[in-house]
């Protein structure tokens, strides 16, 4: 598994929207929850807005963030920081976790050396196990330390691997 631009820029936007949240528990008497918008988010991540939007888009399919159109409307997270892990994050935006279909627990696919294969039963259900295991560890919670922070993950984006470098 790589990480992409994408997963990038999701995990950024969604520091962003967590260091903002504020939950029912948190919502003072009357107050109504906070909608932050496309623009909002755009701007305080340096993510373009095409971009972002296609971005928040995932998310908002899969879950993970929820939306509300119109005047006042925005994007928020669907749950607690702490309760929407990285895994989720990643599936939404880039799918399988796995490195192989073979071997994904969500997209899996029938592969005809399966029962025989020592390598898809041992290396590579570790690797996807590991990945996983690693992924599922951490939530936006602790991308929210970063946005805090004033942290850019767009220095990110010349470190990422590309494939036959």
């Amino acid at each position: 598994m790589r990480l992409s631009t994408t997963d990038i820029y999701a995990f950024q936007s969604l520091g962003y929207l967590g260091a903002q949240y504020q939950g029912p528990d948190q919502l003072k008497d009357g107050e109504a929850e906070r909608w932050i918008s496309s623009d909002e988010i755009s701007e305080h991540t340096h993510i373009a807005r095409p971009y972002l939007v296609r971005i928040l888009a995932a998310l908002t399919a899969k879950g993970v963030i929820k939306s509300k159109k119109g005047i006042g409307g925005g994007y928020a997270l669907a749950r607690k920081p702490r309760l929407i892990s990285l895994c989720e994050v990643v599936r939404a935006v880039d799918g399988p976790v796995a490195p192989l279909s073979c071997i994904s627990l969500n997209w899996g696919e029938h592969c005809v050396e399966e029962d025989r294969c020592h390598a898809r039963n041992t290396v590579y259900r570790r690797m996807r196990d590991a990945m996983l295991s690693v992924l599922q560890e951490f939530s936006v919670d602790d991308l929210v330390t970063d946005a805090r922070q004033g942290v850019s993950y767009s220095n990110c984006l010349e470190h990422l691997l590309r494939p036959n470098v």
